[in-house]
This record gives structure tokens, C-alpha cells and sequence, in this order.
């Protein structure tokens, strides 16, 4: 059974960075895709990035390209989301996904399972 958990959330002043950790723990996930989405207040859940079931592909929506970075531990089965020089317009929930199958997708609804979601507040 899939469980994942996203830890590393918090505080962070504008410019600093972040590390999430998405964990699964029932399960190994080396054979899925796994994406990254958030969701700021009134705001819809968007797309940030997601990595294909090897790690040898990656995937990011415009708006973070350049500043964060997904990566893969299958031994661990754990992702990760480096965030660096964040902006204020980063804050939000985010939650890691899973999804059935080998390549990214962009949208929510490609992906089976999801996190519990972490928040990250950036303060200007």
C-alpha cells in the first residue's frame, strides 16, 4: 500500500532555501513517476515538477525552472524537492504524487496517490 509523507517544510526568509522530502512507506516506487504540486490560498493546485521512475528525467512548470530541483533515491524510496532563492510567491502547501507509471505527467489528475502536503511560508 502506498503511504507517502513530505517532511521539511517551514519558514524561510526570500532568497533562502528549502529541501522537501517525500518518504514512501509502503512500498517501493522505482518503477512510478513521482510529481510535485502546491497549492497557495484561493489558489488551484498547480504543477512545480516531477522526475520519471529512474531519475533520469525531469520535468518543471516555468515558474521554478532554474531554482528548484527534483531528485530520486529509489533504494530509500524517497524524492526530494531542492528550493532555492524562493520568493514570497513560492509559499504554499506542497505535496508529493504518485503516479502508475514511468513518465511525468503535469496534471493532478495523472497521479494516483498524494502526500499530506508540507507548508512552506516565505517571508519577504
Amino acid at each position: 500500500q502506498v503511504q507517502l509523507v513530505e517532511s521539511g517544510g517551514g519558514l524561510v526568509q526570500a532568497g533562502g532555501s528549502l529541501t522537501l522530502s517525500c518518504a514512501d512507506s509502503g512500498r517501493s516506487f522505482s518503477g512510478d513517476a513521482m510529481g510535485w504540486f502546491r497549492q497557495a490560498p484561493g489558489k488551484e493546485r498547480e504543477f512545480v515538477g516531477g522526475i520519471n521512475w529512474s531519475g533520469s528525467a525531469t520535468t518543471y512548470a516555468d515558474s521554478v525552472k532554474g531554482r528548484f530541483t527534483i531528485s530520486r533515491d529509489n533504494a530509500k524510496n524517497t524524492v526530494y524537492l531542492q528550493m532555492n532563492s524562493l520568493k514570497p510567491e513560492d509559499t504554499a502547501v506542497y505535496y508529493c504524487a504518485l503516479r502508475r507509471g514511468p513518465n511525468v505527467a503535469i496534471e493532478s489528475w495523472g497521479y494516483n496517490y498524494w502526500g499530506q502536503g508540507t507548508q512552506v511560508t516565505v517571508s519577504s
